[in-house]
């Protein structure tokens, strides 16, 4: 009896060492990777052997344009590859870190993955003006932010799908920012869970446990969804790759007096002349300097 063709796909959903990939033809088959290693993530192209009807084993990941992920002394998680750009959910209630959507927007950045803030929860007045002077900051260095409320859908649908159409998203943010609520806006079908954040404790709960690629309405686009974080270590970034994830201090650079500038005490640096001037946001600086001697601490450059 012949062997069954290897056939091309992509994954759609990860947990664990589970995968889901879905055929060109839309079949779906669970996969699991060859050997002890995983290594692959949602929105990977895969080369599958199929077994039985709906199994299969991912012999080969295909080449990537890109992969976000998060790493840290303990472990890594990645996030999607071949993203297109990031959507970052941040909301008034409960208040989230700035040192957290930082490094996300680094993570992208570094990455060439073109990021977008989504201040959700426009209708809680509370802590809405404090949020909107937060995000001023990084609006100043590029950052695109968009405002809205999950709770008027259609309005969010007209907002966001034009930025959408013919793009791979990759939606993340702190938990109980509303992300699964934009979810199901954007993609009904996916009756994603969502959950009250506990005004106790203010911080939300956990609603999304994997990591899962919805095609949009009309095959118009894909968004993926990933579970909420509240840590997110860059250790693996060279010290070239955090200063490529901070574009506003592209323009000072080309002042440095030294080629292998640091930004943090150097005579003659164009990035402290700028932080000097008010150019750049001493926040974001301060960033800097964290990411990066945490990573040499670890001893990784």
């Amino acid at each position: 009896m012949a062997d069954t063709p290897a056939l091309q796909g992509r994954i759609i959903a990860a947990h664990g060492r589970h995968y889901t990939v879905e055929l060109p033809d839309g079949h779906i088959r669970k996969c699991f990777p060859r050997g002890k290693k995983a290594g692959a993530a949602v929105g990977d192209y895969v080369i599958v052997s199929p077994q039985g009807r709906d199994e299969g084993s991912i012999d080969r990941i295909l080449e990537r344009r890109n992969l976000l992920y998060r790493s840290d002394d303990m472990r890594t998680k990645q996030f999607a590859a071949n993203v297109d750009q990031l959507l970052i959910v941040v909301a008034p209630e409960p208040s989230f870190s700035d040192d957290l959507l930082g490094r996300a927007l680094v993570a992208a950045q570094s990455a060439d993955i073109a990021p977008i803030v989504i201040l959700n929860k426009i209708d809680l007045p509370a802590g809405l003006p404090q949020a909107r002077e937060r995000l001023a900051k990084l609006a100043r260095t590029g950052v695109q932010v968009i405002e809205l409320s999950a709770l008027a859908p259609q309005a969010m649908r007209d907002t966001l799908l034009p930025l959408l159409e013919g793009r791979c998203s990759l939606l993340l943010g702190q938990s109980g920012m509303g992300k699964s609520t934009l979810l199901n806006a954007l993609v009904p079908e996916a009756r994603a869970h969502t959950q009250e954040h506990s005004l106790a404790l203010g911080t939300g709960k956990h609603t999304t446990t994997s990591t899962r690629l919805y095609h949009l309405p009309g095959g118009s686009g894909d968004v993926i969804d990933s579970p909420g974080f509240q840590a997110f270590g860059l250790y693996h970034l060279t010290a070239s790759d955090i200063e490529h994830g901070f574009p506003e201090f592209r323009e000072g650079i080309q002042h440095c007096r030294f080629y292998n500038c640091t930004h943090r005490h150097e005579p003659g640096c164009g990035v402290l002349a700028a932080l000097e001037r008010g150019e750049i946001a001493i926040e974001r600086h301060e960033l800097y300097k964290r990411i990066l001697a945490e990573n040499e601490a670890q001893g990784r450059y």
